[in-house]
Order: structure tokens, then C-alpha cells, then sequence
């Protein structure tokens, strides 16, 4: 194993900077895309089951049938990168989505009227009370996306872009065991890194959650 680190270090760190900008730039873009969308789900409440069963369908497409499919709908080519971003980007804001829309209906409907009463408008009341209340929901979402992203990156490795899948495929087609184990350990050390950055962020920026755990 130490021989393989060493011969192919170059190849493996490449190989893991390109899984973690696969898989973090949709997060990313789909968080931004996503809470517009699932505040339009609470705002007109006709749309949220729409919206749900909207997700619901584009998060079930099978990933490397919509790697495949991209580059005949996008015009790019089947390596492209772009096609992976954007299949993320998809799955991330279906799933987002939703989170999104459920996190700002769990806010308490008199914690709205009492923001509303004191004065604030409707897009200052949802900045200031509404999102910070939902964002525990909201946030674990997104832990629930990035794993579920830096996942599903290795799927594209099927096609020739994958970051650290690609160490699975050189593996498997060399039959050789270290890239495999390589690739795998590195996964599941990004997902958890990726997870935990999360979590100690929403501890930070919502503080009061420890606080309602500890009185609870």
C-alpha cells in the first residue's frame, strides 16, 4: 500500500480534487436555487404538493442514466464535467427543495404574526425570523445532500469522469486492490469531514439549539 501512495500520490490528490469540486459546487448552486423555490412551495401553499411530487420524481431518476442523457439535452460532451455538475445540481435542489419549503412550515405561524405585528415586511420577516428558525431542518438537508453528492460523483467514473471512482474502475479493470481501498477510505473520510463541517457550522450560526437540547 505504501509503495502505491507513493508512486501514484500525484494521480490520487488529482483525482480527490476533482471529487470534492464535483461534489460541492452542485451543493452549492443547488442551495441557492433550492430556497427560492421552496419558499414559493410555503408562500402559495397550492404548490407545495406539486412541488413534492415534482422532487420526488427528479431525485428518483437514476444517476448514470442522467449522466448519459445530459450531453444529448445540454450539447456537451459525454466526459464533460459540466454534465456531472449539473445532474448534482438537480439532485441536490429536489432534495432541497422540499427540506427547504418543510423547514419554513415547521416555523411556528405565531412567531410569523408576532414578527409581522412588530413591523417587519414580508421578505425582512423572512431573513430575520423565518429562516434562522427553519434552519436546523434546512441544514440537515444539506448534510443529508453533500454525502449523498460526494456518493453519487463516483458514479460518473462509469463514464469517465468521477474523481476518486475513478481509482475504483482502474482497480477493478486491473484487478488491483489498493486503488480500490484507496478510493474507498478517502470517500468516507470526505463525506465525514464534509458532514462534521456542517454540523459545527449550524452550531454555530444557531446557537439556541443547544441550548433548547440542554433544557429539554
Amino acid at each position: 500500500m505504501s509503495s502505491y501512495l507513493s508512486n501514484n500520490w500525484d494521480t490520487i490528490l488529482t483525482a480527490l480534487r476533482q471529487h470534492i469540486w464535483l461534489a460541492l459546487v452542485p451543493v452549492v448552486l443547488g442551495f441557492v436555487i433550492a430556497l427560492p423555490i421552496g419558499y414559493l412551495g410555503v408562500r402559495f401553499p397550492r404548490l407545495y404538493h406539486p412541488l413534492v411530487n415534482v422532487c420526488g420524481v427528479l431525485y428518483s431518476i437514476p444517476s448514470l442514466a442522467l449522466f448519459v442523457f445530459l450531453p444529448v439535452l445540454l450539447g456537451t460532451k459525454i466526459l464533460s464535467p459540466l454534465n456531472i455538475v449539473v445532474a448534482l445540481t438537480i439532485y441536490t435542489v429536489a432534495l432541497l427543495s422540499r427540506t427547504v419549503a418543510d423547514g419554513l412550515r415547521s416555523v411556528d405561524p405565531l412567531v410569523v404574526e408576532s414578527a409581522t405585528a412588530m413591523g417587519y415586511r414580508r421578505l425582512r420577516r423572512l431573513v430575520d425570523v423565518q429562516l434562522p428558525v427553519a434552519l436546523p431542518v434546512i441544514l440537515a438537508g444539506l448534510r443529508v445532500a453533500t454525502v449523498a453528492n460526494i456518493s453519487l460523483v463516483s458514479v460518473g467514473a462509469l463514464i469517465g469522469v468521477g474523481g476518486l471512482g475513478q481509482l475504483f474502475t482502474r482497480g477493478f479493470q486491473l484487478f488491483y486492490l489498493e486503488p480500490i481501498i484507496v478510493g474507498i477510505v478517502l470517500s468516507v473520510a470526505l463525506a465525514g469531514i464534509a458532514d462534521l463541517t456542517i454540523v459545527l457550522i449550524q452550531r454555530w450560526i444557531t446557537p439556541w439549539t443547544r441550548f433548547q437540547g440542554r433544557t429539554a
